[in-house]
């Protein structure tokens, strides 16, 4: 395979995990041109394939340590050129022939059930509507996430939301968007976006919208809190504000 996405060409060889414990990751590739390179495995993992320049580069990596989500891995090899320019590889993939097991005694099976109970959870919010305050209750699903070459996160994501207003006139709301995220340091993102929504009763606009991703939980969830700003063309009086705390994982999401 031949990386399209830099300065340099990446002709992979090899990229495979050997079957038996220890689990050894078996990476060899050329360039082409002289450089130094090292590989991210799944946005966190990083190791140096070579430390001095060379056109043929290999390296044995044991990651029967390591924590992963899913069976499937992505990794990218980043390079160094004589002159000091650096570019990054598209994504490449290999497959465990383990389970991920991301804590002693926890598996990926394990971790599905807690997930699932957890993220299928609603999150709870603040609207201001009509000069009046509600609570209401927000659940996003992110459906649809598309790659970044490298982190944690993806570059940007689909979502469907449903939120009920307590109290509120029009109580129930349907949205679709697109959020996207920029990782950043000392908290975990920025995430600005925009959906279309509807209460199925003729109010039907636009939200932008941004999110901050403050931190993890058991490397699955992210916490964050989002503010978006309602408005419907042509009917000012039906514009609000809300205020959301949630949690974003990416473990349910297809991804492109």
């Amino acid at each position: 395979m031949i990386s399209d996405s830099s300065s340099i060409e990446i002709f992979l060889i090899d990229a495979y995990v050997k079957q038996e414990p220890p689990y050894i990751f078996i990476l060899s590739y050329y360039t082409s041109d002289l450089c130094k390179s090292n590989v991210v495995i799944d946005g966190k993992y990083n190791y140096v394939v070579s430390d001095t320049l060379s056109d043929s580069h290999s390296s044995k990596i044991d990651l029967t340590e390591l924590k992963f989500v899913e069976k499937n891995i992505d990794f990218v090899i980043e390079t160094v050129d004589s002159l000091g320019n650096k570019s990054t590889s598209e994504i490449f993939e290999f497959d465990l022939p383990f389970e991920p097991t991301l804590t002693e005694g926890s598996s990926i099976w394990t971790l599905c059930l807690f997930a699932g109970s957890v993220f299928l959870l609603p999150m709870p919010g603040y609207v201001n509507a009509d000069g009046e305050d509600y609570y209401s209750i927000t659940k996003e699903l992110p459906i649809l996430s598309f790659r970044a070459k490298k982190g944690n996160y993806p570059s940007g994501y689909i979502a469907f939301e449903y939120t009920h207003i307590l109290k509120a006139k029009y109580k129930n709301y349907a949205r679709l968007g697109y959020k996207k995220i920029f990782p950043i340091d000392y908290i975990e993102y920025v995430s600005p976006g925009i959906t279309a929504y509807t209460n199925f009763k003729g109010q039907n606009g636009f939200a932008p919208e941004v999110s901050l991703g403050w931190f993890t939980l058991f490397d699955t969830f992210t916490l964050y809190t989002r503010y978006r700003y309602n408005f419907m063309p042509g009917n000012s009086d039906a514009n609000f504000h809300e205020i959301n705390l949630g949690l974003y994982t990416r473990f349910f999401s297809l991804y492109l």
